[in-house]
């Protein structure tokens, strides 16, 4: 293996293959008498299918979704906070991501459960790029305080 392959193989100069997945949960929607209820299941399948729908029709700058897949089965869990069940439906996406500050606003998410780097299998970065990387996970830290803010009114 010549020096240009390996070094090749540990920067992410050819972009960064990676799979991440989100589980979008579901409340139940008490109806009026004995109709109108969701279901807590059918709730987050409707959520994930919201989040599908913008993934397929909203382009994300410096990425390319490769694949969606739904496959996984919608689970329930008690919530000890609320007192009640909260189901979550499952997304697993592959992404093929120009650089690696662009997988920050996927992990910086409140439904993001686990990241999985397919490719390269090293990642080399230098001084500019570590910092280039740090000033982005800061961006998405605000953002995500400023949304909760929002959110909560605390404001």
């Amino acid at each position: 293996m010549s020096n240009s392959q390996t070094m090749d193989s540990i920067t992410d100069r050819d972009g960064i293959l990676f799979k991440v997945r989100l589980d979008f949960s579901g409340a139940g929607k008490p109806g009026r008498f004995l109709f109108g209820g969701k279901p807590i299941d059918k709730a987050a399948e409707e959520a994930r299918e919201q989040q599908i729908a913008i993934f397929r029709n909203v382009p994300l700058q410096g990425m390319q979704i490769i694949d969606i897949d739904v496959t996984a089965d919608v689970y329930t869990v008690y919530d000890d906070l609320n007192n009640s069940d909260t189901a979550y439906a499952p997304l697993i996406l592959t992404i093929k991501a120009d650089a690696l500050e662009n997988i920050i606003r996927f992990i910086a998410r409140d439904d993001f459960r686990k990241i999985e780097i397919l490719d390269p299998a090293y990642i080399s970065l230098n001084h500019t790029e570590i910092e280039r990387l740090l000033f982005k996970v800061h961006e998405e830290m605000k953002e995500s305080r400023a949304r909760l803010e929002k959110k909560y009114n605390l404001r």
